[in-house]
């Protein structure tokens, strides 16, 4: 996972040199464009031309950027989102300067004040935070919680086959919530941001936080012989988190576009925005630790602390950064501690073959000494250890906070 800071593409540039040679690139760009008027055929040489171009390029270099981000510029509903494009395509504040301004978001502002519009103004966003939304989406964050709730009372009021038919139906009813609380509100991520895979390993993952310890110790012990324990406590805290994990990815949503409007510059932003993620972030854990308190206690079971906690903390990074259009990281991350879990469970089972005992004895080490849950501790921990290094390289800068393009 040592390469995560190379994926979701397009991003700032590692050093300020490769946004200068950019720039060099489209000044250059533009000086041959410039140097390919008729003029230049009535009597005066390739050479005279190519010194004319060079002086009108030397004379309005942010006209040649204009020309080559002459999308994003018409498109723009304001600078800051001209400033976020700027970012994405490796300007930095030090590029800004080659183009005569103390920074991109002043280079922005100037171009969104050239770029001609239309008599009729383009309708402004919503100052105060990202783009206006209605209060449904804080409703329907409750709904995986309250599915959940009724599920687990139902389980623990049948037996036999009405059991499994409880579980059948509330599993899918759950399902159906969680996917209604997360097509609205801060969560929101359109339907190409979301890959098949990325949703398979997440099922994955809470399917083996309810079933996987109980069916890693019935396999070491020689089983299963017959039905194994549920874990259902940690399971009903991530879904009654969605709603704190959703009110925690508003609260970052709207103080980042404060302070992206606040800021003067690239750098000025992103320190002032890695403590606000992290303090967010902390804040979500909190609530689940919180809720998992209190589901153990309803249901008397062990809250599993470090096993649902890296879990939820796993899947709401990858949330943050699947809503924002930033999927390979999550994808890669999640495929990979989902394999973990399954290549333990597998080793597990494996090792009853003749000769093969040796497949098993990781496992059996690492249980035997921190319990079954230290295996998904230790998966989940390592991959949300390495998705939160990556968000707060990817969420901090001005190009993951614009405006998106649809209603949620």
């Amino acid at each position: 996972m040592s390469g995560l800071g190379e994926l979701d593409r397009p991003g700032t540039p590692g050093s300020p040199g490769a946004g200068d040679a950019r720039s060099q690139e489209w000044l250059a760009g533009e000086g041959t464009e410039a140097g390919a008027d008729p003029g230049a055929g009535a009597g005066v040489g390739p050479g005279a031309g190519r010194r004319v171009s060079a002086r009108r390029g030397g004379a309005d270099p942010v006209k040649a950027l204009m020309h080559r981000h002459r999308e994003l510029c018409e498109r723009a509903v304001d600078p800051l989102e001209i400033a976020a494009g700027l970012e994405a395509h490796g300007v930095t504040d030090r590029t800004a300067a080659r183009f005569r301004h103390r920074d991109v978001f002043s280079l922005a502002e100037e171009m969104y004040a050239r770029v001609p519009r239309d008599a009729e103004p383009a309708p402004q966003p919503v100052a105060a935070g990202p783009r206006a939304e209605s209060g449904a989406w804080a409703v329907l964050a409750l709904l995986p919680g309250i599915l959940c709730a009724a599920t687990v009372v139902g389980l623990r009021l049948t037996e036999g086959r009405p059991r499994l038919a409880v579980a059948a139906a509330g599993a899918l009813a759950v399902a159906m919530g969680l996917r209604a609380a997360l097509g609205r509100g801060p969560l929101h991520a359109p339907s190409h941001h979301t890959t098949g895979a990325t949703r398979a390993w997440t099922c994955w993952l809470l399917a083996y936080a309810l079933l996987g310890d109980g069916l890693l110790s019935a396999g070491l012990e020689g089983g299963p012989d017959g039905p194994w324990p549920l874990a259902t406590a940690p399971v009903l805290a991530l879904a009654l988190a969605c709603a704190p994990a959703a009110w925690c990815a508003r609260l970052f949503a709207v103080r980042a576009r404060r302070r992206l409007t606040a800021s003067r510059g690239l750098e000025e932003f992103a320190a002032s925005a890695k403590p606000l993620l992290l303090g967010t972030f902390a804040l979500f854990l909190c609530s689940l630790g919180a809720l998992l308190a209190l589901c153990a206690a309803l249901l008397d079971e062990s809250a599993d602390y470090p096993g649902a906690g890296t879990l939820g903390a796993l899947l709401l990074l990858a949330r943050l950064l699947t809503a924002r259009g930033f999927t390979h990281a999550p994808a890669v991350v999640l495929g990979v501690a989902a394999a973990a879990e399954a290549t333990a469970l597998a080793a597990v089972f494996a090792g009853r073959l003749p000769g093969c005992s040796y497949l098993a004895t990781p496992v059996d080490t690492v249980v035997g000494a921190w319990g079954p849950g230290a295996v998904p501790t230790l998966v989940c921990g390592a991959a949300a250890l390495s998705l939160l290094i990556h968000t707060t390289r990817t969420l901090t800068r001005a190009s993951a906070h614009t405006l998106p393009p649809g209603p949620p």
